[in-house]
């Protein structure tokens, strides 16, 4: 998978060597200040490293964007991840773009239409863990897509969910949800089938519409919490 990479602080720096770590990918990061390309050049082996404006078409062009897979604009300034998909979106027909949300009150900005398919607000997701923590059972967003019509959420397995010892077919979630990744108490990840037991402190990531939310939280209530 071709993907790029605009953006090489610390958020681009960690993606990319996530990425060329599975070795099945090939990335391009896109930096203008030349000090963090010749640092980022030493840093990243098996990363191609090119020095220039993210925001400038000829650049992207040259960073290889008519034949990029996905594209993750990751800088510190809003207005530069913003531009810079939609430029990708809609020049290059990239398609995947992933962009991140430095300041929350712009994240209502990072739509679709704006040529964002995956908006990834760091304030957002550490709010969210730290209430998943908190609030056993409750769903918890990670990712909006498709305009917040669909999302990523996560929710923790408390002791007392009805859920806990009951294999996934037997669940009843609701229609257009499905658990997307279960991670074990011990750190162990599992993908789930419908014979995988849930078992009390599992993290279940689960991908589902907004208006289901409330009844796929519900698969998980206690079983002393009142049905309807």
């Amino acid at each position: 998978m071709k993907i790029l990479i605009v953006g090489g602080g610390q958020v681009g720096r960690n993606l990319a060597l996530s990425l060329v770590s599975e070795g099945r990918h090939h990335v391009t990061l896109v930096e203008k200040r030349e000090v963090v390309v010749r640092a980022l050049r030493t840093a990243l082996s098996g990363v191609q490293v090119l020095e220039g404006d993210g925001c400038d078409p000829a650049l992207l062009r040259e960073a290889g964007a008519d034949g990029i897979d996905a594209v993750a604009a990751v800088t510190g300034d809003d207005e530069d991840n913003l531009v810079v998909a939609l430029l990708c979106k809609r020049e290059f027909r990239i398609a995947r773009v992933a962009a991140r949300v430095n300041n929350p009150k712009n994240s209502w900005l990072f739509t679709r239409r704006m040529g964002v398919d995956i908006a990834v607000d760091d304030a957002q997701i550490i709010a969210r863990s730290l209430e998943a923590d908190i609030n056993l059972g409750a769903v918890v967003q990670l990712l909006r897509l498709r305009e917040g019509r669909l999302m990523l959420v996560e929710l923790t397995v408390a002791a007392e969910s009805r859920a806990v010892g009951v294999p996934i077919h037997r669940l009843q979630l609701p229609g257009d949800s499905v658990l997307v990744a279960v991670i074990r108490a011990g750190g162990d990840i599992v993908i789930p089938a419908g014979d995988t037991v849930i078992l009390a402190g599992d993290e279940v990531i689960a991908m589902t519409r907004q208006e289901r939310a409330a009844a796929l939280a519900a698969c998980f209530e206690s079983q002393a919490a009142p049905r309807g």
